[in-house]
């Protein structure tokens, strides 16, 4: 479908003249256009609605995260605390615009880098201190508040049992196909209620979590290097905080592609696990428990465990949600997870180790 982006941007506050739209082609889930006016740059998006069935919810979530992160840097005058997204009011006086039952939102566009790939242990370093920092600047901050837009999503213990009852079901007869994937989960299950017990016993507090702590959803500084904004706000919910490190290192430490098919390219680099998390450790500060901290090895592992899961539960149903290249796509996504949940256990001493001389 097509859209008149100019009159859809001109619903927004943008302050001047509309001079040159670009679309976006990076990322996979909004539609998204770089706005130029005379005297600034801004970013439309068109919220998937397929993904996100509540999108007021999800704007709401996000202003009120940005909003506290906002005064809280004015408080603290500190300009290494960066600064977060700016969403602008529309004509009707929300943050977003619905138009015919479709809805656009803008922001002011945060100039930096982006990297798409893990450089080097100071870039990651520094993608933990700003990933951090957020948790930081959010401590305060009643996660309660927020909505919980996409239910369990990291409910390990939910997905277990989504994952048994599509293998009871063999909707179209794979399972035959992935017998050894399929043992090597279930000989897991005591894990996936870690974190889940964790939270009910009240081990792990409830925060404000970012739920996609990919490297490249932090702009750094093009000049210093420093991380200045966390980008991606869509999924910001409640949850624990070990949600977000577990699934950064699941995504940054890995040495392949998630769907590089040659395992034995596959494995956790130690020097990023431990980078990501002493820059993580240093943004946070204070604000972390004794016990948070040492549930890091385990995070990672149950998150990544988590993800394999998913893809296998995914291949078994038939590729009903993840998107695939090939047929055989998400099987080989679940067993490169998979293996690299079987090299985390290998390393749990020493990232054990890691962590307990970075507190």
């Amino acid at each position: 479908m097509s859209y008149n982006v100019e009159k859809l941007a001109a619903n927004f506050a943008l302050g001047s003249k509309i001079v040159a739209i670009t679309e976006c082609n990076i990322g996979h889930i909004n539609g998204t256009y770089f706005v130029d006016t005379e005297n600034n740059r801004f970013v439309l998006q068109k919220i998937n609605q397929n993904v996100f069935k509540r999108p007021e919810q999800v704007m709401a979530n996000i202003v009120a995260v940005t909003k506290h992160i906002k005064k809280k840097i004015k408080a603290e005058k500190d300009e290494g605390n960066g600064c977060t997204l700016d969403f602008l009011r529309s004509g009707r006086n929300y943050y977003f615009y619905d138009e015919d039952g479709e809805y656009w939102r803008c922001y002011t566009f945060v100039d930096g880098k982006c990297h798409q790939a893990c450089e080097s242990t100071e870039i990651m370093t520094e993608v933990g201190r700003t990933f951090g920092n957020f948790q930081r600047l959010l401590a305060d901050f009643d996660a309660s508040a927020l909505y919980e837009t996409i239910k369990d999503f990291h409910n390990t213990v939910k997905r277990f049992e989504a994952f048994e009852r599509t293998v009871e079901a063999d909707p179209v007869g794979r399972v035959a196909n992935v017998a050894a994937e399929i043992e090597f989960v279930r000989a897991r299950r005591d894990i996936c209620n870690l974190i889940v017990d964790g939270i009910k016993e009240g081990k792990y507090p409830i925060r404000v979590t970012h739920n996609d702590t990919k490297l490249n959803n932090v702009v750094m500084d093009k000049e210093t290097g420093k991380g200045r904004c966390v980008l991606d706000l869509d999924t910001v919910m409640p949850g624990s905080l070990l949600y977000d490190f577990g699934d950064a290192i699941r995504f940054c430490a890995s040495s392949a592609p998630e769907d590089e098919t040659d395992l034995s390219k596959v494995y956790v680099k130690t020097e990023i696990f431990e980078a990501y998390a002493k820059g993580f450790i240093e943004g946070i500060g204070t604000n972390i428990s004794e016990a948070e901290l040492d549930a890091f090895p385990d995070a990672a592992k149950i998150i990544t465990f988590e993800t394999g899961m998913r893809f296998l539960t995914d291949y078994i149903d038939g590729d009903n949600y993840f998107r695939t290249g090939y047929p055989e796509h998400n099987l080989d996504r679940a067993r490169n997870q998979l293996k690299l949940v079987a090299d985390m256990e290998t390393k749990e001493a020493e990232f054990k180790r890691i962590i307990e001389n970075l507190k």
